[in-house]
């Protein structure tokens, strides 16, 4: 589990395809690697990987096909917002995050509003239900609360503000209009929607 606080920024170095999935190599030097273990899981872009080797700077994931799918991809020299899992005892800043992308959204509008700035995301429509106003939703692992909400037949567009900290401190500072951004929809709305089905009402 994640708090989707963003600890620090990465840089993809290398990102090698093999026939069942793609080996990162992310360079993380603020990220305190003396404190991560191979086989701990660290949230790349809001995508939960598993460390598979590591050094003072680096560490290394595999990304499967599937999560290929899913997510707005990892090309080399990308900076990617990063944090470590969550351990018990641990503050929860943000909201309760699993690392299981949901879907991809589309940048529409990133406006700088001078003290802040304004994010319009288009989500896929079967993601409309889950994303509520003054709710929660993870943005390429960022943890923000959903302003106002516009449905449409064919998506959902959503505002977010985005105050200097965390534009200052995430990749959220390189969107622009069309960027491709990974989102997390909140875990209380999965369990939420698995309850309201046919034959599961109380």
């Amino acid at each position: 589990m994640f708090t989707g606080i963003i600890e620090t920024t990465g840089v993809i170095q290398t990102a090698d395809a093999a026939p069942t999935n793609l080996r990162l190599t992310i360079n993380a030097p603020k990220l305190g690697l003396h404190q991560v273990s191979l086989g701990d899981s660290i949230a790349v872009n809001g995508c939960c990987l598993t460390v598979v080797a590591k050094t003072a700077e680096t560490f290394s994931v595999d990304v499967s096909n599937e999560s290929l799918a899913l997510t707005s991809g990892f090309p080399q020299g990308a900076i990617v917002n990063l944090e470590k899992s969550l351990r018990f005892g641990d503050r929860l800043g943000g909201h309760l995050v699993s690392g299981h992308v949901d879907g991809i959204g589309t940048v529409s509008q990133m406006e700088d509003l001078g003290a802040s700035w304004r994010l319009v995301i288009e989500a896929p429509h079967d993601l409309a239900k889950f994303i509520a106003r003054k709710g929660s939703i993870t943005v390429n692992g960022v943890s923000l609360t959903v302003n106002k909400i516009a449905d449409t037949p064919s998506h959902c567009s959503f505002e977010i503000n985005i105050i200097p900290h965390t534009y200052q401190v995430t990749s959220i500072r390189g969107l622009h209009s069309g960027s491709k951004v990974n989102l997390e929809i909140d875990l209380l709305a999965r369990y939420v929607e698995r309850m309201m089905q046919d034959g599961m009402r109380p």
